[in-house]
């Protein structure tokens, strides 16, 4: 399963620039609890086979940031719960 990143970036055309010379896609992200849309931050979503040396070149240029790609996965399944308590002492 490939995955894909995300760069963000503060500024518009700082995401577009990164896009175009990575072939990414532009978006508008959001952060939680923000309801302004001017504060949201621009996202490129790129190929999982981005060469890394040069995303980490564009990122430190533009002040950019690069999200987990965990955030978006879905949460495993918490463990079954005991079906009685359990004794710590022996009586």
């Amino acid at each position: 399963m490939t995955m894909d990143l995300v760069a963000c970036f503060f500024e518009r055309e700082d995401a577009e620039h990164v896009a175009d010379a990575l072939d990414g896609t532009l978006r508008r992200g959001h952060f939680q609890g923000e309801d302004d849309d001017e504060d949201h931050p621009w996202t490129v979503l790129l190929p999982a086979t981005t060469d890394l040396t040069v995303l980490d070149g564009l990122l430190t240029q533009y002040e950019g940031w690069l999200e987990s790609p965990a955030a978006d996965q879905p949460v495993p399944e918490p463990a079954p719960l005991p079906s009685a308590p359990k004794r710590l002492k022996n009586s």
